[in-house]
């Protein structure tokens, strides 16, 4: 694997060596990743994988046009004839007149910090194996669990680096660590599967084996012999490991491309007061050891730490180069890369506690639900239309009851956010994270 160094040193050849060609502009972003996994299932070696790829994307312009290429070949014969390709289709691309690179008044200038990604850890793979076999051990041995999908524990590390043609190059490594179980519980038609797992850029940070198996096993316990769950309109608690989902759907609606585009249920709202204004939602890109941390864009712009939402409102949208153009405003930052043109993406994101305990949250709910699990993507993102299938337990006079499945659950985003409601309950353990949510007066409909 490349080092960070070398890595700034090959993309900024592609940009040099696309310039000599005739762009005008250029950028490169090269990607590299090793990756080993090792599962376990019944106590057996189930698979072992191991890969390491790596790619170069180049972005040229000349004029208004553009054209963009990737590659996993690295020969230095064949990226000449990638670049001289890559100009060559730009040169006959229709003009864009949102086309180009970042403001070179706005890019990152300076060092790039240490944001603590990379722990220099290689992957040993007696160990995966161990700590594959001990989580699924650990969900085995919860009672009532009858068998298993098996164990997964992996490791990575990754080298990205990004240069461009008008001043900015920079790049990074990180490391990953994850585990996983998923296991089994009851006999015949009414078998019930659930799962746990975490990941981290450290191993020390890494939850418990024991803790995430244990984790799986009861989750998959608790879900067994499910009836049907009360109709009408009702109050939805939603479990933190779905919560995120209704923060995701704010992020998609408040991108630059798709407020220029015109197909977000939020255009038009940007002075509303949208949530309670005890709501905040931060996004924190320089969080140290953050699973999506950064200091730059995919543009090579600086990020920093926002509210997203402050006091209920929104503070603006997410931007990259392209949609702030079009919207005749300023790139926040945001913008992301692939193989292509630029998106846009949040790094860490959480939405801010409340002040109740999520059964304090409950204590009142005379009947409602309790949402474990969301199932498929009834999410109208021009509207705001939300249905979806999901699965949890009941909630009876304040407290959780029996577990429940093959429901539908359906609102408006819009209405949803504005009652929405936060427990106290906000853990760092993944790239987004939400406490337990409260929503009242949503339809659901059993199946």
């Amino acid at each position: 694997m490349l080092t960070v160094a070398e890595a700034l040193d090959r993309a900024q050849m592609l940009c040099d060596a696309a310039t000599k060609a005739g762009a005008d502009a250029a950028d490169a972003l090269y990607y590299c990743n090793a990756a080993t996994s090792v599962s376990m299932r019944l106590g057996a070696l189930e698979d072992v994988e191991s890969s390491e790829g790596q790619d170069i994307a180049l972005r040229v312009f000349v004029g208004q046009r553009s054209a963009s290429v990737s590659t996993a070949d690295m020969d230095a014969g064949e990226l000449a004839k990638l670049v001289e390709r890559c100009v060559a289709m730009a040169r006959e691309a229709p003009e864009d007149i949102y086309a180009g690179l970042a403001p070179q008044d706005l890019l990152y200038k300076g060092p790039i910090p240490d944001l603590d990604l990379d722990d220099a850890s290689e992957a040993d793979p007696q160990a995966l194996r161990a700590a594959a076999l001990a989580v699924e051990e650990a969900a085995r041995a919860v009672a009532g669990v009858t068998n298993s999908e098996g164990g997964t524990a992996s490791h990575s590390r990754t080298r990205i680096a990004l240069a461009t043609s008008h001043g900015f190059a920079g790049g990074y490594g990180a490391s990953g660590h994850s585990l996983s179980a998923s296991v089994i519980a009851g006999e015949g038609a009414s078998m019930q599967r659930d799962y746990g797992w975490h990941s981290a850029h450290y191993l020390a940070d890494l939850e418990g084996i024991t803790e995430i198996g244990t984790r799986a096993g009861t989750r998959a316990v608790a879900r067994l012999n499910p009836g049907k769950a009360p109709t009408g309109k009702l109050p939805i608690l939603f479990d933190p490991r779905v919560s995120s989902s209704l923060v995701s759907h704010l992020l998609g609606a408040i991108s630059g491309p798709a407020i220029a585009r015109g197909t977000s249920f939020l255009l038009g709202k940007e002075e509303q007061i949208l949530f309670d204004s005890a709501i905040f939602i931060r996004d924190e890109p320089h969080r140290p050891r953050g699973l999506r941390s950064r200091a730059f864009d995919g543009e090579g712009l600086p990020t920093a730490a926002r509210d997203l939402v402050a006091g209920g409102k929104l503070t603006g949208w997410l931007l990259d180069t392209a949609s702030a153009k079009q919207l005749g405003l300023t790139p926040t930052g945001h913008a992301s890369r692939g193989g292509g043109a630029s998106g846009v993406a949040v790094s860490n994101v959480h939405l801010a506690a409340g002040s109740v305990t999520p059964a304090a949250l409950m204590a009142d709910v005379a009947e409602g639900i309790y949402v474990t699990e969301l199932i498929g993507q009834g999410v109208n993102p021009v509207t705001g239309d939300y249905s979806r299938g999901a699965s949890g337990f009941a909630i009876r006079g304040g407290r959780l009851a029996e577990p429940i499945a093959e429901f539908t659950i359906a609102g408006n985003l819009i209405d949803m956010f504005a009652a929405l409601i936060p427990a106290d309950d906000l853990a760092f353990r993944h790239a987004t994270n939400v406490p337990t949510l409260r929503i009242d007066g949503m339809t659901v409909a059993s199946s």
